[in-house]
């Protein structure tokens, strides 16, 4: 046991060092202590107090987070480099902040949620956990911290998903989440069990991990390489790891729907930048290609892009359809991924900024109809402009935006994707990068044809009977309301987001 003394003072000097970056994580550690003893001791129906103090809790992170932009402008690597905390660690958490904190209101706005004989209390002390694994997740930097993330982000969504499952479809939703979640985990486990094995270290920067790989055979290290993505395709839901998705987006609550349509997704990117940066780092020093990431890539980003858009046009229930639109944009998003170049990064992030608006704002607006009117499907929505008139104002705005269509911050997004693949197109003269180009410029006309059913059926088509309906403002009117307007402001002056 005395040998170990020596290590034993190392850790905890480790440990200790890097706690002061990690203030923003530490806030959300209390805030989740404090929430859960508000909840205990002074519980309700509207859980106010719990509201309250964890929107407090998320902001302060928030807040420290943007704080610490101003003095980073390299990696710091902390707790014996398992995490590493750099600029692009920082944007990406503040992403998460506003995907965390627009789930806060909506919530809040939820009726179905708001009425449910549970409270809302133990939903809100998710909201902390959860940002912390989310936070973690964009600043790992091994095997171990990213095992960890992912099953602290998917035990939380697991949970939400399945909190109000009284009927059959959100109960399906549940276990299917769960289900299939667990595999996708155990066999990531195993995956990163074998990189350990050949290696002997869980850190992916270290100096040994790439030259040990290349050490070994083709198929050793692209077995370990493929089962170690199939955890992190789950939370990207790209295909062939897609099939959890639309069946669990249509049975969870309509907020969690949202939440996992963004926020989880957008951290599956971060950590899928962070695995593979080591080895595209090797390969530019030592020109060694350890695993031919560019080819798999584009091929799961084509295929993905084709199927989510194609598939959407098929379908008639509202967050289904909004299902395989996420599923198109997680392979269009690969787009900027495949570049792997900071201009590369730089698009992800502006990217992903609006996309948490606009998908969070789709997400409202199908709630907000289906509460007032039990609309749930695009046929539904037939006359449904006359009454909705703000409503359908926005829905529009939000859905040319989605397309990527000007003036919208949607335009602007995806081009600046576009142009950071196509910078990499013209280095390389790759034929997957050129067909990458096409796909996602093709499949970005197919998604007018279902996005356009909405305001299609909205305005120019009638209801089968008559219908009356007296639809009045709502705070969470107000919110989708402001979220468009933004859509439109950035679009004007993108600027404000880079």
């Amino acid at each position: 046991m005395n040998e170990y003394i020596p290590y034993l003072s190392e850790l905890v000097y480790g440990a200790i060092s890097g706690l002061p970056l990690f203030v923003p994580e530490i806030a959300l550690v209390a805030t989740f202590v404090i929430v859960i003893l508000a909840d205990l001791f002074l519980p309700g129906r509207k859980s106010s107090l719990t509201f309250w103090l964890c929107l407090a809790g998320i902001i302060l992170s928030g807040i420290l987070s943007f704080g610490q932009l101003s003095f980073l402008d390299q990696g710091v690597p902390l707790f014996h480099e398992h995490i590493v905390l750099d600029p692009l660690a920082v944007r990406f958490k503040l992403i998460f902040v506003a995907a965390t904190l627009l789930f806060s209101l909506f919530i809040r706005s939820n009726r179905t949620l708001m009425e449910h004989k549970k409270g809302v209390g133990d939903l809100y002390l998710l909201l902390p956990a959860v940002l912390l694994g989310l936070n973690l997740m964009a600043m790992a930097s091994s095997l171990l911290m990213i095992y960890v993330s992912v099953e602290m982000v998917s035990i939380a969504s697991y949970l939400m998903v399945g909190y109000v499952s009284g009927a059959n479809k959100q109960t399906e939703a549940a276990m299917k989440y769960a289900l299939f979640g667990s595999v996708c985990s155990a066999v990531m486990l195993y995956g990163m069990s074998l990189l350990y094995g050949f290696t002997g270290t869980i850190n992916i920067t270290d100096e040994s991990f790439l030259p040990g790989l290349s050490a070994l055979p083709d198929s050793s290290v692209t077995l370990a390489v493929i089962l170690t993505m199939v955890g992190i395709g789950f939370k990207l839901s790209f295909v062939p790891l897609h099939f959890w998705s639309p069946d669990v987006y249509e049975g969870a609550p309509t907020p969690v729907t949202a939440f996992l349509s963004t926020a989880p997704k957008v951290a599956g990117f971060a950590i899928l930048i962070r695995f593979l940066g080591p080895f595209y780092s090797f390969a530019s020093v030592s020109g060694r290609v350890v695993f031919d990431f560019d080819t798999i890539l584009c091929v799961v980003a084509i295929i993905t892009m084709i199927v989510g858009n194609f598939a959407a046009i098929w379908q008639n229930n509202i967050k289904r359809m909004l299902a395989y639109s996420s599923i198109g944009h997680t392979g269009f998003a690969m787009m900027a991924l495949v570049a792997f170049s900071q201009a590369g990064f730089s698009s992800l992030i502006f990217y992903f900024a609006v996309y948490v608006i606009m998908n969070m704002a789709a997400f409202m607006l199908a709630d907000r109809i289906e509460t007032e009117s039990g609309a749930e499907t695009a046929s539904a929505y037939k006359g449904l402009g006359r009454f909705f008139k703000l409503e359908m104002a926005c829905f529009v705005i939000v859905l040319i935006s989605l397309t990527g269509l000007p003036p919208t911050v949607g335009f602007v997004a995806k081009l600046l994707v576009f142009s950071s693949a196509f910078e990499q197109y013209a280095a390389t003269k790759s034929v997957f990068f050129l067909l990458l180009l096409v796909t996602g410029a093709v499949t970005t006309v197919v998604s007018l044809f279902y996005y356009l059913k909405i305001p299609l059926n909205a305005y120019l088509r009638k209801a089968e009977g008559e219908r009356e309906l007296t639809v009045k403002p709502a705070f969470l009117t107000y919110v989708i309301a402001l979220l468009s307007f933004l859509l439109v402001l950035l679009g004007v002056f993108p600027d404000v987001l880079a």
